[in-house]
């Protein structure tokens, strides 16, 4: 341990050199901005920064990534909150509480939840990346194409007990999501499948198409449908003033930061699991085991918590399997790897004891991406809520703006536009007709993966599909995912029998007093 702590202070140390400084707020303002605006994801900043590092040190060049990648997790917060758009993948559980936060008339509570959750999680994974990369680098070799299917499963069920009154209609819009995500060519048998003669959907839909699409303008056209009845500085309630949660609020939602730090750990150290599935999966622990889980969706602080610490926390468990393994967890993380083969290293355990001091300050250079990513983000908070000033009118046509932006900037085709609209006008009958669209979106983002990993171990066990409940972590996930499934049935199933004999119960009295 004694070690350990000398080699990170020496890193600390090299961090402050003025070059790695300044490639680590370069990072930190780069990464923050890519996050915020929803045509760019963050592993897209991450590949366009990576030219630049053609001419810097490996160091200085894998400090750079790293602090995008840190601030990539926490940016999106902002436009989810504020605009209802997700930044990324990741910021969609945040649209569920911290949207309805802001328009309870405190959005600068719901970004000063995310900032401590942020900080938080991205803390503990720091601390996690040094002290437990080895130990879990090994139990991260364990997992093969069933535990990742596995993974993706759990998810799935995850989000899918999370909607809403009708499991049903949480089911339709997850098979639907999932139906999406298979147009395009396939990947294993190189077959079209439901392009219908157009050229650009071989390329499949893109996730960002749908999720900009149903999430943006689906709720652009709700809003439209009011009238705009209210500009948005009204519906916050007025003057607006940054609030950082107090400690006892803090302390009220411990459960829930343990909780969704671990998930968000053990999602990082899982290669392909990532801060997606974290921050969906660490939402859905949160609707089964917490304690306020029945006010989720209505803007409480744990819905916001939980996401945001999940996925911050997922960094640290993706830079273990990287540096140790040489195994990337994530798309960042991949293009992370290619900065390190692009200077002639190959991450791997020999890394540690070649590298130590290079290791070293990528980690300290986690540490003080955290801290500096918590303060950008504070001072920004106070610029950003100043666009609820604007009347909502003139706020909705720049969320159309940015939206077909971001939908043209995938693939620079026309198509898309036209997709993004059907996608908008579909969210906003979801909404109507109280059909969830998180489950939707999920299917579209997770259903590649899902199929990827299934068609994956269907090829290496000879379609033996039992493979994935005789292997242990595996046959352990997926029984969690049936559970998570099962549950919310289950509880609903055994509320309605006590009703119903506490009915019988008040039948029968009557009729002894007649």
């Amino acid at each position: 341990m004694l070690d350990i702590l000398y080699n990170l202070g020496a890193g600390f140390i090299h961090v402050f050199a003025v070059p790695h400084l300044v490639a680590l707020i370069v990072g930190l303002v780069v990464g923050m901005l890519v996050a915020v605006l929803p045509g760019l994801t963050l592993v897209m900043g991450v590949v366009l920064a990576l030219p630049f590092t053609y001419g810097m040190d490996i160091t200085t060049s894998i400090i750079l990534l790293t602090a995008m990648y840190i601030s990539g997790t926490y940016g999106g917060a902002f436009t989810s909150i504020l605009f209802h758009i997700p930044g990324e993948p990741i910021d969609v559980p945040l649209l569920w509480d911290g949207f309805p936060m802001a328009r309870k008339g405190e959005p600068a509570k719901a970004l000063g939840w995310t900032l401590f959750a942020a900080l938080t999680g991205g803390l503990i994974t720091c601390i996690v990346a040094v002290s437990l990369a080895v130990p879990f680098a090994h139990f991260a070799l364990r997992f093969d194409q069933p535990e990742y299917f596995a993974v993706v499963m759990f998810g799935f069920t995850s989000v899918v007990a999370l909607g809403g009154g009708s499991l049903v209609n949480a089911l339709i819009s997850l098979f639907l999501g999932v139906l999406l995500a298979t147009v395009g060519v396939d990947d294993t048998w190189g077959v079209d499948r439901f392009t219908f003669g157009i050229p650009v959907l071989r390329d499949g839909i893109e996730y960002l198409t749908v999720m900009v699409g149903a999430y943006g303008v689906g709720e652009v056209l709700s809003r439209l449908e009011l009238g705009f009845t209210s500009s948005p500085l009204q519906a916050a309630g007025g003057k607006i003033a940054t609030k950082i949660p107090s400690p006892r609020e803090l302390w009220q939602l411990r459960s829930t930061f343990a909780r969704s730090s671990l998930v968000g750990v053990l999602c990082g150290i899982v290669p392909g699991a990532g801060a997606t599935i974290a921050s969906f999966v660490a939402y859905g622990v949160e609707s089964q085991y917490g304690a306020r889980r029945k006010e989720l969706g209505t803007g409480i602080p744990d819905g916001i918590v939980a996401p945001q610490v999940a996925s911050t926390a997922t960094v640290g468990g993706h830079m273990v399997p990287l540096l140790t393994l040489g195994i990337p967890g994530s798309g960042a993380t991949a293009v992370i790897l290619g900065a390190f083969l692009l200077h002639g290293l190959q991450p791997g355990p020999m890394v540690f004891a070649r590298e130590s001091t290079m290791v070293y300050a990528i980690f300290a250079s986690m540490f003080l991406s955290v801290i500096g990513m918590c303060l950008l983000g504070y001072f920004t908070i106070k610029l950003l809520i100043k666009v609820l000033y604007l009347p909502e009118a003139i706020t909705a046509a720049f969320v159309i703006l940015f939206c077909v932006i971001g939908a043209y900037s995938a693939r620079n085709t026309i198509t898309d536009l036209w997709l993004i609209m059907i996608f908008g006008v579909l969210g906003y009958l979801f909404e109507r007709f109280r059909f969830p669209v998180a489950p939707m979106v999920l299917g579209v983002i997770l259903g590649p993966l899902a199929e990827q990993s299934f068609m994956t171990s269907m090829i290496s066990f000879q379609n033996d599909w039992t493979v994935f409940f005789r292997r242990p972590i595996s046959g352990t996930v997926i029984a969690l995912a049936i559970v998570a499934l099962l549950f919310p049935l289950l509880r609903h199933l055994l509320q309605r029998r006590k009703l119903l004999a506490q009915g019988a119960q008040v039948l029968r009295e009557r009729q002894a007093e007649t």
